[in-house]
């Protein structure tokens, strides 16, 4: 059913791209199509490639001791190196090569026991040496890869798992920052970021969408944040994203690509990609040409716009950096090998952490959690902290859990715009609250109203003592009987309605059935004996 759908609208050819984008996601999901997002009047299939600047948490510069705070007064983390004052020597930081082979690790990769530095040369105000330092053709890592899963609950009916190959990872120091004062016609500098260490993280273009590229840069900000060796802010700068995206079609020759630099937010990166996609294909359907260029993403127009064309190759005259060595590591679990690096590798490879895949695979293995909860419980470690503290109980039903924490609890605190860390609802209290429901001691309507009063009227009484207080527990099936029969007994006009065939008089029963056990009655219980009682 679903090729002949496929055929239908292939036939139909000039549906919007944005339709069409819709039915390639759809048949991804069942593995039906490898074409991807894309028909306009032929199918298109896009690629996308990214490069990841990565800021390595650490307290000091990449070749000086001079701090990093973010947020710093204008050049006052600045030292004698970072201002290129004659006769400064770099002193490579450990920590950042450590955060390096941990990431490499992470991701698969292949540490290389020998890498080196070069310069690359180019001149901006805010790089006073006119170069950066920076590794290229032997960089510290190569040849990984990250598996992740993609899945957006407006976008994906189900979550799909993909695979990107990491090509490289280097080491290489920020450039400064140029401020530009339109008004007063000049440019100041600030030499804060100069010097800050970088990981750059170089993905093969095994991307097909915005939303793929966002999955990759979550799954691998969850990573970098589980390792403490970046902390991704993307609104601080600390994860810069360039992308690269051409289209084409399949079995054609790849496109021409555009590059769109410095996407700082999620939501930039999948609006930037998916409009540059849109914007190709638009170009080539009307007969035009697709300039090999630099971009970048307008958030307030939703589009990307030229920054510069790369028709004349750039020579950085790159040349090893004479002021470095080579880096050489080695690796102590290959026996006994030579030991003259600088750093071990096994011995950072003892200090992994569990990372964010092994995470969820636990919850679906020890709660039997969907995989669409899992993913929300690893991306946000404070409610997965939350959620394990509940589940201390380990007679509690998870499923029960995930269903009021994830759509209850974080909505009823969304509403209240009130942040998950300071919930006034514990996880003592939120414990006794499935126990009271799971127990069939209350309804899920009751447990909502626990949650609302807690969090919204600030009750500090415990939820027993406030089902209690107000009489909130379950009627008893007895109980039930009796006032479905006293309904009956007071509606006879409805009964009889119902009995001579107009049978939308039955859910006019159950209303009244609910409204006089103010909504603690369980409505499956009620419908099976309002049934029985009408057919004697």
């Amino acid at each position: 059913m679903i090729h002949s759908l496929f055929s239908e609208l292939v036939a139909a050819m000039r549906l919007h791209w944005r339709v069409h984008k819709t039915l390639g996601n759809f048949l991804r999901h069942y593995g039906t199509a490898q074409i991807r997002p894309g028909l306009v009047r032929d199918i298109w299939q896009p690629v996308i490639g990214l490069e990841i600047h990565a800021q390595i948490l650490s307290t000091s510069k990449l070749f000086s001791r001079v701090g990093t705070r973010f947020g710093a007064p204008p050049n006052s983390q600045v030292g004698v190196f970072e201002s290129a004052h004659p006769g400064t020597l770099p002193v490579l930081n450990k920590r950042c090569v450590e955060a390096a082979i941990k990431t490499a690790l992470a991701l698969q990769a292949t540490v290389n026991k020998t890498s080196w530095f070069v310069r690359k040369h180019y001149f901006y105000p805010d790089l006073p040496a006119g170069y950066q330092i920076t590794q290229l053709d032997h960089p510290i890592a190569s040849d990984g890869h990250l598996d992740f899963i993609v899945y957006n609950a407006a976008v994906h009916r189900k979550p799909y798992r993909h695979s990107v190959k990491l090509i490289q990872i280097q080491l290489e120091e920020d450039s400064g920052k140029s401020i530009h004062d339109v008004e007063n016609h000049r440019v100041l500098v600030d030499l804060n970021r100069a010097g800050q260490p970088l990981m750059e993280l170089v993905f093969a273009p095994d991307l097909h969408d915005g939303e793929e590229a966002a999955a990759l840069v979550k799954e691998l900000s969850l990573i970098l944040l589980q390792l403490g060796t970046c902390n991704c802010r993307m609104e601080e700068g600390s994860l810069r994203v360039d992308a690269n995206i051409s289209v084409h079609r399949p079995g054609e020759p790849l496109g021409t690509r555009t590059e769109v630099k410095n996407l700082n937010s999620i939501r930039s990166l999948v609006k930037a990609i998916d409009f540059e996609i849109e914007r190709q294909i638009g170009i080539l359907e009307s007969g035009g040409v697709i300039t090999n260029e630099t971009r970048s993403f307008d958030a307030d127009r939703k589009e990307t716009i030229t920054m510069r064309d790369k028709e004349v190759v750039q020579d950085y005259r790159f040349m090893h950096e004479p002021n470095l060595p080579p880096l050489r590591l080695f690796d102590s679990s290959e026996g006994s090998g030579s030991q003259n690096g600088s750093l071990d590798i096994n011995a950072v490879r003892q200090e992994l952490p569990e990372l964010p895949e092994e995470k969820r695979q636990q919850l679906l293995k020890n709660y039997g959690v969907r995989l669409e909860n899992a993913i929300i419980l690893v991306s946000n470690s404070i409610i997965l902290d939350f959620f394990m503290a509940v589940m201390a109980d380990k007679k509690r039903d998870a499923r029960l859990v995930c269903n009021l924490l994830l759509t209850n609890l974080l909505g009823t605190l969304n509403s209240a715009n009130i942040d998950f860390q300071k919930s006034p609802l514990s996880a003592d209290a939120f414990g006794e609250i499935v126990d009271l429901q799971q127990s069939g001691q209350i309804l899920n309507d009751t447990s909502l109203r626990l949650i609302d009063l807690i969090c919204n009227d600030g009750d500090l009484r415990s939820p027993t003592q406030i089902v209690n207080a107000n009489n909130w527990l379950k009627f008893s099936d007895d109980l039930l009987e009796s006032l479905v029969a006293k309904v009956l007994n007071d509606n006879q006009n409805l009964v009889k309605k119902y009995k001579a065939g107009k049978k939308k008089m039955f859910n006019a029963l159950m209303g009244k059935v609910r409204a006089a056990t103010d909504s603690r009655a369980d409505m499956k219980k009620v419908k099976d004996i309002l049934t029985k009682k009408l057919t004697e």
